[in-house]
């Protein structure tokens, strides 16, 4: 699911292979790093918390200094749910898949998808971004189980 080239049709372009994400003028320096399969978390200069998703306001305090920081793409796996019907007809011949929410380790949470056997995801496993190709040139982060395989404490 990571990292390899969605089909082409006859035309030579690509066909989409999920719903793609619209962008904003407030989400755009996400989805342009991910041009160059960089994570980037909006970051607030008041409260020294990051925030994800992006917007104009930090959550935490209501500032509005945000700025843009690369993420590690490290985190635990929080929640899983796995899917046996598909979302979208362009998720057909994916099922069953896992849906998952990342406790990143710069302190948010994401929604995304892991790669690999469904019955092997676990609620606490060390996970890594990876990246998924879209149509226009962006990529889609998702995540593939961290090498060691194991699980991080919750502290």
């Amino acid at each position: 699911m990571t990292d390899t080239d969605p089909p082409k049709d006859a035309d030579n372009t690509l066909e989409p292979q999920r719903m793609e994400p619209p962008t904003s003028k407030v989400s755009q320096p996400f989805w342009d790093a991910t041009r160059e399969k960089k994570l980037l978390l909006q970051h607030c200069e008041a409260c020294d918390r990051a925030v994800w998703y992006p917007r104009v306001l930090c959550p935490h305090c209501s500032a509005d200094g945000l700025t843009w920081r690369e993420a590690s793409g490290h985190g635990t796996i929080y929640a899983v749910s796995v899917q046996y019907r598909p979302g979208t007809p362009q998720l057909k011949d994916r099922v069953p898949y896992a849906v998952v929410l990342v406790d990143l380790d710069e302190g948010v949470r994401i929604m995304s998808n892991v790669g690999g056997r469904v019955d092997e995801i676990e609620v606490g496993q060390a996970v890594q971004a990876a990246w998924e190709p879209l149509t226009d040139g962006r990529h889609l982060v998702v995540f593939e189980r961290s090498s060691s395989n194991g699980t991080q404490s919750r502290a």
